[in-house]
């Protein structure tokens, strides 16, 4: 019998292509009764291997393929770069444990480009291990091919001796000369040096038909390509599982190498026991066991929580408790609660996901602040006695002290007792695709078009698609290079492609874990930090199959943005919030929600739940907590039902009147797991155990457990005396739930931060939006939208300024009283913390900058460097010391002084003025600014490059105000959800790419932006030919575009269909522009010319009239003047309201009284005009007095006014900048009349001259 000892699986990474399931089969096929897995430096695979090889009743041998340094481990000699190879085969558990041992000492001692142990490992780890000589590379077989046969002795002799009776000289036969012609001698040594020889094959794949995708996996390993004549690959295509009558035709005049695989097959005897828990000591009062302290905290815990508890409470608890008792996970128990204990008291914000909420043992312990009871949530969700496994608790943590948290937890149990785990990245279908187009050698575009083509679907595979996807299967069909790069992608699928760090997952083991599972080096960043946790090489199913705990501490942003905003609110109002204490079903917060103003709202912010939420109108965190579950693939469908019986357009028809005690809080849609195990109780008889284990069962869609659950479950039904068509139309309802239907208690935990993140915005709008912004931390991706939405609030939000900010976003009061953002100097690109964070505290230390010369001789010179220097200056930080043009042309100049002023400094250099002491400055050379004038719009390029967006001015802004009339949608929101619409856009080209289809033909896509944001527009042939002769695609061109919004392959195309170009100077669009071109289909355009503005009702009241509009009362909050009509006057200017635009367009000031004009275009979008009217009214209302405010609507050519009471004209300056965020590109404000200056208001942050004055 021959046995196969060297065999590489996808764990050696990007090296093996064998998957270990369809090796195994392969194997079993050949009839093959032991089989040994030998990846390259790792035990990755081991435990998956193992037991696959049980399943398929075949000897699993388990090894690795070492690398062995030169020298010592320890070395990192680039001379010794490439480490010798040596197999090493378990021959029992003690082996399996040295294995274990040298594996992780390889990756955290030795690691130089490849894990490599060393002799000394060696000599201390060898006992229960079988060694062979290794294939060319390893050090026996190099002295070989080095003609050096005195070495090879010695290295033979020296590997004999370590592994007595345990050494073999490895021999292969690939059909690769310069290998095969050494055959021989490896043979007369091993007789001359009286020790056995072995006959393996190098197996890197499984089948000889994988041989071209096994090289296009080494092309995708090297980054090279089949082309490629030098390229890394194996000469040879014999490199596979090869039958024993292959390997023994290799050398028939020496059977004994092959035999001997059979007589180490047989010396191997491992037995892994998996299922046991290994958990540590949590840390119990001596003379008391875990159960007995988790008792006793849970009971002091209850009294605590529930200060007035009943019996039901008591039940519940003592239930858990012999639950616990039971399963045995007393001590786990107590070791989530010492976790969350440390979180708590060093004030890291924290949660629980998942099912650990439902568990009041863990609420009596302060793990988890969800109530249970209060939501019915189900304890067998949790842990089940029926399914006994590991409970499951998921931590949430703010992200920015996460690591605190692992470190704590490293330094409770032991650095060598906690590790990270390591996760596998795969080869999904369209990575797959692009990584064998990139190997195949095709271009970019080639790959990607096919790549595109691929559902947007989770864990679709290619032979999913192909039937799924028509324009796929067509490609496929026709093409004979797509189908070459398909089916050869096919055999990478799924393939093992790197090694990863788990986002949260965390072992704890009772004993070092290098006696448990093998370690490497963290894969991050940090790797190299002493304090830097190991991970583990197995993934997260085989340390759960190990029986090791592990907890997943994941980090969440919005728990850093909930912490920050309560501290805020602290220190800015004196005003402590606990969000344990906020009430519930809060006006002002379900007001927020129904507005769909959920910018910065935990898991409400996408464009599709912003709709549903909207729709909704949720009150409370028992509706957020539905969308939170509902808003999912699947159960997406049946929003739309919850929604329209929620408001009583529709009614629930239950199966069943039974059903009603179930379904009803989830208007009739079954929302959640826990429903599908109260159904399966009521209706069938089943324990809340065994509708779990059924549940579970259901959602593995294997027909033949699908079919024995239908029978028990209908067996329960007829026992308890329903009607058998009841019980299965009752377990169709179920069986679809059963795989996506949500767990209520992780859906209550996020329902709840929702509505906490809610609620601070809807109370605290400054110290929330200060909070996300803080919490972007230089992600301009976050930081321009969530300006944007200060924007909207009438949130000022300030440039960045030294005498000012601080390293991120700050609150600064205004002289008004009002607060503002002020932009962190470390938010600036190219400047970082380490360059301002000096510079603050010689701001703190010693006051504010006064001049130039002042910050010249005061900055830290060695952080200040010029690039820094320069991006404070284009940044606008600056600003306050000098004109922004002069500081930016003057930076040399300002950073030649810094450097004088720390020269004197370092070197003690004294002078006369040294006795006038602090007050009197070394005399250095005197700054002269450059006065050079640079254009505006450079100015606001710097500052959108460096900020991610415009703080001081945008330049659409101007644009936007006379386009507004044509445009039906902004940039950010042409997404899926208008797909197969039209629209018409407004914005300035920020750039262009010039393409050509496959056919050839040229086309552009062409990047617009508008005060929103950008979008990318594509010019298809025609479209883009015409633009190009009318000389329009060209950076900071203004166009106005009709596009048609088309989806396509999970993206959004936006075609442009017709463009116009908007005439600065003119202050109107081009002379060629035709209204009619840019009309949208019905549904979708604005009102006919002509028509009446028709005004917006007020939420939840009669329509509109001349005689009110929105605007409020508010609680708290006196009633609303009544609104005018105010009819036509000779003395105004009825068609030409003051706009505030460029002076080349300034139009001339309206007659009539002084007073606050505000005008507004109406939109199509009923709902949006109403709440922008609203928001402006009940700003109004917040600052009565006597200077008279006029609402003007207009609709294209035509207008409708109204008198509406008046303003404290003394908080205009705070007042307008939040009007004008209302309006946005749709109206302005102006004061305008008599005594008014004929002038806009003033804007805030607009730049007063370019280059100085």
């Amino acid at each position: 019998m021959f046995t196969h000892l060297h065999t590489h699986t996808e764990y050696s990474l990007l090296d093996g292509l064998s998957k270990i399931e369809p090796l195994m089969e392969r194997a079993h096929e050949l009839g093959q009764k032991s089989l040994a897995i030998t990846d390259h430096g790792a035990l990755y695979g081991a435990i998956e291997f193992y037991q696959a090889a049980k399943h398929h009743d075949i000897k699993p041998i388990i090894g690795i393929e070492a690398y062995v340094a030169p020298g010592s481990r320890f070395e990192k000699d680039s001379k010794q770069r490439w480490p010798y190879h040596l197999t090493l085969l378990a021959q029992n558990e003690t082996g399996y444990r040295n294995l274990l041992k040298l594996s992780s000492a390889s990756h955290l001692e030795g690691f130089y480009y490849r894990p490599r142990m060393d002799r000394e490992l060696l000599e201390a780890h060898s006992e229960g291990l079988i060694a062979l000589s290794g294939c060319p590379s390893g050090e026996f077989m190099t002295a070989l091919r080095n003609d050096d046969e005195a070495k090879a002795r010695e290295v033979a002799g020296y590997y004999s001796d370590l592994f007595k009776g345990r050494y073999y000289l490895e021999t292969m036969e690939h059909g690769i000369e310069q290998f095969t012609k050494l055959m021989p001698d490896v043979f007369r040594l091993a007789k001359s040096l009286d020790l056995p020889t072995v006959l393996t094959n190098d197996a890197h794949y499984t089948t000889p038909d994988q041989h071209r995708a096994h090289d296009v996996l080494l092309c995708i390993g090297s980054n090279s390509t089949m082309l490629d004549e030098k390229r890394f690959k194996l000469d040879s295509d014999r490199f596979y599982l090869r039958s024993e009558a292959e390997m023994r035709a290799l050398f028939p005049d020496h059977p004994e190498a092959a035999d001997n695989t059979q007589v180490i097959a047989e010396q191997v005897d491992i037995n892994l026991t998996f299922g046991r828990t290994m958990l540590p000591d949590p840390g119990v009062p001596e003379g008391m066991t875990a159960r007995e302290f988790l008792r006793q905290l849970s009971e002091e815990g209850l009294r605590r929580r529930y200060p007035h508890h009943t019996d039901a409470h008591l039940e519940r608890l003592h239930y858990e408790l012999d639950v616990v008792a039971q399963t045995g996970f007393d001590e786990y128990m107590l070791i989530v609660r010492d976790i969350a204990q440390f979180a708590k008291s060093h004030g890291i914000r924290m949660g629980v996901r998942g099912s650990a909420a439902a568990s009041i043992i863990l609420y009596t312990l302060d793990v988890t602040d969800i109530d249970p009871l209060e939501y019915d949530l189900v304890f067998e969700r949790f842990l089940n006695p029926e399914r006994i496994g590991m409970p499951d608790v998921d931590f949430d943590f703010a992200d920015d002290r996460r690591e605190e948290v692992i470190r704590y937890t490293a330094e409770k149990y032991g650095r060598d007792r906690v590790a990270q785990i390591g996760t596998f990245g795969t080869l999904g279908a369209k990575a797959a695709i692009r990584d064998t187009g990139r190997a195949l050698g095709l271009e970019f575009n080639a790959a990607d078009r096919i790549a595109r083509m691929i559902p947007d679907h989770l864990n679709i595979s290619l032979d999913e698609s192909l039937k799924q996807s028509t324009e796929l299967k067509q490609a496929y069909d026709a093409e004979e290079t797509t189908r070459d790069l398909i089916d050869t992608a096919r055999q990478l699928e799924g393939v093992s492609r790197h090694t990863s760090t788990h986002a949260a997952g965390v072992v704890i083991s009772r004993e070092p874990l290098v006696e448990v599972v093998p370690l490497q080096r963290a894969t991050k960043k940090d790797a190299d930090e002493e304090t830097a946790l190991p991970t583990t090489q197995y993934a997260m199913a085989e340390i759960d199959k190990i029986g090791l705990l592990k907890i997943d501490y994941l980090g969440l942003t919005n728990l850093t943005i909930l912490g920050r905003a309560v501290e805020l609110i602290e220190r800015q109002r004196g005003e402590r919030v606990d969000l344990l204490r906020i009430p519930d079903s809060d006006p002002a917060t379900a007001q927020l929600l129904s507005d769909g103003e959920t910018f910065g709202v935990f898991q409400m912010e996408s464009a599709g739940m912003r709709r549903y939420v909207v729709e909704l109108k949720p009150q409370n965190i028992r509706e957020l907590s539905a969308m939170v579950a509902l808003f999912r693939p699947g159960p997406l469908e049946h929003i739309p039902t919850y929604i329209d019986v929620k408001h009583g357009r529709a009614e629930v028809n239950y199966l069943h009147p039974d059903l009603e005690g179930i379904l009803a809080e989830t208007y009739g849609v079954i929302t959640y797991q826990e429903q599908v195990l109260q159904i399966a109780r009521k209706f069938a008889g089943y324990s809340l155990g065994q509708a779990d284990v059924m549940r579970k069962a259901m959602g593995k869609k294997i027909a033949s457990v699908m079919l024995e659950e239908r029978v028990q479950f209908l067996e329960g039904v007829a026992k308890l005396g329903y009607e058998q068509r009841l019980g299965e139309q009752l377990f169709d309802l179920i069986e679809p739930f059963a795989g996506y239907a949500f767990n209520k208690a992780h859906a209550v935990c996020y329902g709840t931060i929702a509505y906490h993140t809610a609620y601070l915005k809807a109370h605290y709008p400054v110290e929330y939006m200060a909070a996300v912004l803080h919490a972007a931390n230089g992600n301009s991706d976050r930081i321009a939208p969530g300006i944007a939405e200060c924007t909207r609030l009438g949130v000022p939000v300030l440039q960045p300024d030294v005498n000012a900010s601080e390293a991120n976003f700050s609150i600064e009061r205004l002289d008004d009283g009002t607060d503002a953002i002020r932009f962190g100097l470390a938010q600036i690109k190219n400047v970082g913390l380490g360059g301002v964070e000096a510079l603050i505290d010689e701001r703190n230390a010693r006051g504010e900058f006064v001049s130039v010369e002042d910050f010249a001789r005061r900055v830290p010179a060695r952080e200040m460097n010029k690039r820094v220097l320069e991006s404070l200056a284009k940044a606008g930080a600056l600003d306050s010391l000098a004109s922004r043009a002069a500081m930016i042309t003057s930076v040399d100049r300002v950073l030649s002084l810094a450097q004088q002023e720390q020269k004197l400094r370092d070197t003690g250099q004294t002078s006369m003025f040294d006795m006038f002491g602090d007050e009197v400055n070394t005399p250095l050379p005197g700054l002269e600014l450059t006065e050079e004038i640079i254009p505006l719009p450079q100015l606001l390029a710097w500052e959108m490059e460096l900020l991610g967006t415009y703080i001081s001015e945008h330049p659409f802004r101007a644009a936007s105000l006379r386009l507004a009339p044509y445009v039906t949608h902004q940039a950010v929101e042409l997404t899926e959800e208008l797909g197969g619409q039209d629209a018409v856009i407004a914005g300035t080209v920020v750039n262009v790419r010039a393409l050509s289809t496959k056919q050839g033909k040229a086309f552009a896509a062409v990047t617009i932006e508008d005060l929103s944001g950008q979008c990318e527009l594509t010019f298809w042939s025609t479209e883009y030919d015409a633009a190009k002769s009318r000389g329009l695609l060209f950076e900071g061109t203004v166009l106005l575009a009709k596009v048609a919004v088309r989806p396509r392959g999970g993206r959004v195309n936006i075609a442009a269909l017709e463009i116009c170009a908007y005439d600065y100077d003119a202050g109107r669009l081009a002379a060629d522009f035709v209204p009619t071109k840019f009309t949208i289909r019905p549904g979708y355009s604005r009102a006919p010319q002509g028509a009446a503005p028709a005004l917006p009702n007020p939420p939840g009241g009669p329509p509109a009239s001349p005689g009110g509009l929105p605007g409020g009362p508010r609680e708290g909050r006196p009633d609303r003047p009544d609104l005018r009509l105010v009819p036509p006057s000779t003395d105004r200017e009825e068609s030409e309201a003051h706009v505030a635009v460029p002076s080349a367009t300034h139009r001339p000031g309206i007659g009539g009284p002084r007073r606050l004009l505000i005008t507004m275009e109406e939109t199509t979008d009923e709902a949006a005009d109403r709440r922008r009217v609203s928001r402006i009214c009940a700003a109004l209302d917040e600052c009565v007095g006597d200077l008279p405010v006029e609402l003007c609507f207009r609709v294209h050519g035509n207008e409708m006014r109204f008198a509406r009471g008046g303003i404290d004209p003394t908080r205009l300056e705070s007042l307008v900048p939040r009007l004008r965020a209302f309006l946005g590109v749709l109206g302005d404000i102006a004061e305008v009349g008599e005594t008014a200056e004929d002038a806009p208001v003033r804007r805030e942050a607009s730049f007063v001259a370019v280059g100085g004055a």
